[in-house]
Parts: structure tokens; sequence; C-alpha cells
């Protein structure tokens, strides 16, 4: 029987050759919302392209999705071309993208969005990192096209408010694939001379956003934020905005506005020296006439014309005030020396030879009453030592024993305090005033109640 059974494998593999040999699913068109969007770190990007009732899976490759200016995100509505093929491990068939843009805004406005946010975010937009333009720069760096009109205005502007001060052109490509390493170079080209260039002119005449693009790349834009000489921004028109707008020290409306920016006016400086030095002859002048007024004001003081009665009066009153502090003097050392006496005589009575006196006779009562008391207490001691002494002779066996009476212990050494104690023929002891006697118990009798012996 013939084998009509397929292998999985096979079938897949028919199917994908159905698909991939199909015109219509070659060059697909798409308009979908990106949802399960996964950046893998090979560069590849996998998402998944739906609309309200259907969705397909989509890969972009890394060789593909590098040329996107933008960053693809979940939710984002995109027109996508591309084409349809089966991933053969899986059996799905899915969409591999070749191209891709938003939906209903300019790939390029979205890509200059995000990149604003992100540098935003990140505080590249801070004033309070921006560097301060020179009042009075000696050498200005233009970093432009060398054949464009924005280069004749910024040299022509600057040549004529400022002669003096030099101008040195980085010539750059302003657009185009080179144009951003271009610009990036010479920025930090100049940077490696810091103390050549006071300020930087970076910019372009106008053009489209296309033209101007290389002026919204993030290379550009941390190579103006790295710069450690200040960067005059000169991009466009003065309605044209770019990254580099934001980034920079200093933004002009244009590239002759940013040759103003950049250097004084010398024709105003001279104007301005000349209004400043009429200001100072006319306030010398009042200053001179005020004076004047004032000296001819005390010239006919009493002080200026009759200067020896003045002096003279001036000596009286000296005299006087010498009078007074002499008297005010004496009365001060006057009432101190009253104080002082007044001290002494405290002292004297309270005089630490009189403390210590008071305080030895003292001391010298307290010892004779300490000697008594003791006295007292030895004495009372002593007397109640011999007390408790005549109390434990009248206990003492010893004594006892000296009014004959002994003490009889059986041979374990036990005081024997009853004839129960001991049987007849038991050797004992017994203990007199001055030693021991052995005996043996003869016979044992009973003392009854009335004292008389009872024999046993």
């Amino acid at each position: 029987m013939k084998d009509n059974y397929l292998t999985v494998t096979a079938l897949t593999r028919y199917v994908k050759r159905k698909i991939d040999t199909d015109p219509h699913l070659r060059q697909v068109w798409l308009r979908g919302e990106i949802s399960n969007f996964k950046h893998h770190s090979r560069g590849h990007m996998y998402m998944t392209i739906k609309d309200d009732n259907a969705r397909i899976q989509a890969v972009m490759f890394s060789s593909n999705n590098s040329r996107l200016v933008f960053r693809p995100e979940n939710g984002m509505s995109v027109l996508i071309r591309g084409e349809v093929s089966v991933y053969e491990a899986s059996g799905q068939y899915q969409l591999y993208i070749r191209d891709m843009e938003p939906d209903g805004i300019g790939a390029l406005y979205q890509a200059f969005e995000q990149l604003k946010e992100k540098l935003q975010t990140e505080g590249l937009f801070l004033d309070d990192q921006k560097k301060k333009i020179p009042a009075y720069p000696n050498h200005v760096g233009v970093i432009t096209s060398p054949t464009g009109a924005a280069v004749r205005d910024i040299v022509t502007t600057i040549e004529r408010r400022a002669p003096s001060v030099k101008i040195t052109v980085l010539p750059v490509s302003v657009q185009g694939p080179q144009a951003t390493s271009s610009i990036v170079k010479k920025i930090q080209y100049a940077n490696a001379f810091p103390e050549e260039y006071d300020v930087l002119i970076v910019g372009r005449g106008g053009g489209s956003i296309e033209e101007l693009w290389s002026f919204n790349e993030e290379a550009v834009a941390r190579a103006i934020y790295a710069s450690e000489i200040p960067v005059i921004s000169a991009v466009g028109h003065e309605t044209d905005t770019t990254i580099a707008d934001f980034v920079s020290d200093l933004r002009a409306p244009t590239p002759t506005g940013a040759a103003e920016l950049a250097v004084p006016s010398q024709k105003e400086q001279l104007d301005k020296v000349s209004y400043l030095a009429q200001r100072l002859s006319q306030v010398m002048r009042t200053d001179i006439q005020m004076h004047r007024k004032r000296l001819e004001s005390l010239s006919q003081t009493y002080a200026f014309k009759y200067p020896k009665q003045l002096i003279a009066q001036k000596e009286q009153e000296l005299d006087s005030m010498l009078d007074s502090l002499n008297k005010s003097l004496k009365a001060r050392m006057e009432q101190k020396q009253l104080r002082y006496t007044h001290l002494k005589q405290r002292l004297d009575t309270q005089h630490p030879e009189q403390e210590i006196k008071t305080a030895a006779d003292k001391n010298s009562k307290l010892l004779a009453e300490l000697n008594r008391s003791m006295k007292q207490l030895f004495a009372k001691s002593e007397s109640d030592l011999q007390t408790s002494i005549n109390k434990l002779t009248l206990v003492n066996p010893l004594a006892v024993m000296a009014r004959g009476y002994g003490i009889s212990y059986s041979q374990d050494g036990d005081v024997i305090k009853s004839i129960k104690d001991v049987n007849e023929g038991d050797p004992i002891d017994v203990r007199l005033q001055d030693g021991y006697l052995h005996a043996n118990v003869q016979k044992i009798k009973e003392v009854d109640q009335s004292g008389g012996r009872k024999e046993i």
C-alpha cells in the first residue's frame, strides 16, 4: 500500500515555498499597530502588528532596522513594507519588515521628539549646565560649510562688528551621510585646544528638516554638551529648531544672529565709551561745583574768619575739661579707697587664721569627747565580757567535775546517759577533772522514784 502521509517538516516546507513564490506576498504594504515589541540583544526587533480584527507576528532584522530614524514602541501606528513567509521551526507565517515609518506623523519628526525627550530626561538641556558666553572674545571658531551663505554672513558680521577678533573657519559637511561625524570631529578638534578658542559657532543656513537633520543627531548633541568651549548654535532660519539648539549654551535665530551674539559691536562699544566719558565729565563738573559751593560756604564760617579767637576758645574749653577730668578721677580714687578700706575690715574680721583657731578648738573638744566615749565603751564591753565568762563557768563541765563529778563514755566514744546504754561487763571510760578511768560494768542498778536502788 502506498504511503501518502507527509511529515510536518515536509508540509511546512511546502507551504513556505508556496507563500515565498506568491508575487503578492513578496511586496506587502501594511498599516497596523505595534504590540509585544522586543528589541533583542543581537539587534533584531520582534513584534506583533495588529488591527481591530487580526494580528500577525513580525520581525525586522538589524540590517534593516539600523536605518530607522525613530524608535518603535508599543501602541505606535506604523506603515510597513515587507514580505510574508513561514518560520519553519514553529510552522507560523510571519511578516519580515524591510522598511517602517510612523503612520500619521513623519519618521524624522518622531525621531526628533524621541531624542529630545531622552536628552531632556538626562538633563542635557538644563540652564545650570550651560556655559557663559564670554563678553569680549579674542578668537571665534566657526564650524559650518565653507561654501554656504552662512559662513559669509558670520564672517562678514564679525569683521564688521569687531575687526580685532580672530576668526577661524573649521569646515564641515552640514548635510548628507558624512555630516554628523564631520561636525562631531570638528567640535572635538577645537576642544583639543581650549585655550585657543573663546567661543564656537556651530550651524548652517536654512533648509528642509532632512537637510538640517545632522544637527538633530544624538552624536552632535552630545559633542556640543561635552564641549569645554561655549557653543552658540546657528541652524537654519528663526523658525527652525534642532536638538543642537536645545543643548547648546546659547541659541541664535540665524547665523548672522550668532555672530552678533558672539562678539560685541565695536561701534556700539565706542559709542558706549563716548557716552560714559560724557557722563563722567558731567558728574565731575557737578561734583566740582558742589564742592566749590561747600568751600565757599565754609569760608564764610566763624572758624575761617576768626581762627585765633576759635583756638583761644577751644584752649579754655580744654582747660575746663581737664579740670573736670581731674576732679572726676580724684573722686573716683577716693571712692575706690573707701571701698578698699571697707573690704580690708571685712577681711580682718573673717581672717582665715581666726577660722583655723576656732576649728582647732572645736576639734580638741570633739577629740576629748571621743576619748571619753571610747573609754566608757571599753569599760562596758569589759564588764559584759566578764559577765559572759562567769555564765560560761557555771555551765562548764570541767567546773562540775571539780566538785567530784565525772562523765562516762562507751568504747565508741558516746556519752553514757542511761543504764540502758551499757550492759554488765562492758568496758567504759570515765572522764574526771584530771584524767580518765578505764573500768568495766560490774553491776547495774536502777534508781526508783523515791531515790532508792533496785537491782536489774
